[in-house]
């Protein structure tokens, strides 16, 4: 959808928690500036004042919430950051990088919580105007080196425990089985530097840098 509305690009990063996602989004960004190239940086669930104020329920609601009002929640976020950050952005010719997008929630609410990918995707369909990424990262990682890396206060969601994560991580791979050339998978076990390279090797190959 991007490529025939602008020269903007939209670039995501997935991963479960503690894979380093956020840190390669921020190198994503330093490499496009220096590239002289507009960008700016979103985050998910957030990035716009109403959207940051689902977050907060979402991550730290102190009631029991339901699958499917997690899930509905997360792509009502979505769609609002969509409509008054991304789209915009991207039309006017900006580079947007998001740490999380759809995928996250194919991911975690399909996933993790066992809810219907396919009726997700519709739903997802539906909040993000069809907008889908030019180039997606999926930075995998075991869920044992992931629980090293997390600090020790978490939120509602990253306190959901190993068989949690370890269905969000295969869901994330059956992404990338399905969508290859765009869910390029990156081992994120590597060190900090080798991932931040063969990222921004793909992004210079694949967005003709």
């Amino acid at each position: 959808m991007t490529e025939s509305i602008s020269s903007g690009k939209f670039i995501t990063v997935e991963g479960i928690d503690g894979c380093g996602k956020t840190t390669q989004a921020e190198f994503i960004i330093d490499g496009l500036v220096e590239a002289g190239l507009s960008a700016k940086i979103v985050r998910e669930p957030g990035g716009d004042p109403i959207s940051e104020s689902i977050r907060k329920l979402l991550l730290h609601a102190e009631e029991s919430m339901s699958d499917r009002a997690e899930a509905l929640l997360m792509i009502a976020s979505r769609a609002q950051l969509t409509d008054k950050v991304i789209l915009p952005q991207v039309i006017n010719g900006t580079w947007v990088v998001a740490d999380r997008y759809a995928d996250s929630t194919l991911a975690y609410q399909g996933g993790g919580r066992g809810l219907s990918v396919q009726s997700l995707d519709s739903i997802n369909e539906f909040g993000t105007y069809t907008l889908k990424p030019d180039l997606t990262f999926f930075i995998d990682i075991s869920v044992d080196v992931a629980n090293t890396r997390m600090r020790v206060e978490r939120d509602r969601i990253e306190k959901e425990g190993d068989g949690f994560q370890q269905r969000v991580r295969e869901q994330y791979l059956k992404l990338h089985e399905n969508e290859p050339e765009r869910v390029i998978l990156i081992n994120g076990e590597q060190s900090i530097e080798d991932v931040r390279a063969e990222i921004w090797n793909h992004v210079k190959e694949k967005l003709e840098l």
